[in-house]
């Protein structure tokens, strides 16, 4: 529940910051102040591992606003979906620490769009995330130039970087067409 308070909270700060500045470039390093609180950390007074990617989903939405891509997406009927995810993990954050949250595209390939999240705190780096994501409407995926013409980006967003198509091959499980039983070797 604290989650959903917290991206409520983010949404709307988000809105009323494009209210004020206009619509940011998708190209942009999109940054947003938290903390961390008493419901995010485990039992070592630490923010929990998994903590941090439902904490970084708040620095999509925060972009998402901003970009004004959110309005485009109800428009359309349109809506992210996470399909993998990495992070690395450099220092430890602790309970009551304040750290931004950058968010950024870093590019595409035929099938996904890729962002990065990173966890600082005074400038230093704690924690990085790659994030493979695609759009879908009612009709199924939604094709890049379709994206990119609704919000006036008409060259789109670079090919990502080859390892980033390593991973994501490597990370992959089969289409939901295909089977994938779980066996255990």
């Amino acid at each position: 529940m604290n989650v959903l308070w917290r991206t409520l909270f983010v949404m709307l700060r988000a809105k009323a910051r494009r209210r004020r500045r206009g619509t940011r470039p998708l190209t942009d390093v999109y940054r947003i102040r938290l903390r961390v609180l008493p419901t995010d950390i485990d039992l070592l007074r630490h923010l929990n591992n998994g903590r941090y990617l439902s904490l970084f989903d708040l620095g999509r939405w925060d972009m998402l606003e901003q970009a004004g891509l959110t309005d485009v997406f109800r428009a359309r009927g349109w809506y992210p979906v996470v399909s993998s995810e990495t992070i690395t993990f450099r220092r430890s954050l602790d309970l009551w620490q304040r750290f931004d949250l950058e968010t950024r595209w870093i590019g595409r390939d035929d099938r996904a769009l890729y962002m990065e999240h990173r966890a600082v705190v005074d400038g230093e780096v704690f924690a990085r995330a790659i994030v493979r994501a695609r759009l879908l409407g009612p009709g199924g995926p939604v094709p890049h130039d379709d994206l990119f013409a609704a919000v006036h980006v008409p060259e789109g967003l670079p090919e990502v970087d080859e390892w980033i198509h390593t991973w994501a091959d490597a990370a992959a499980l089969p289409s939901t067409r295909r089977p994938a039983p779980s066996i255990w070797d």
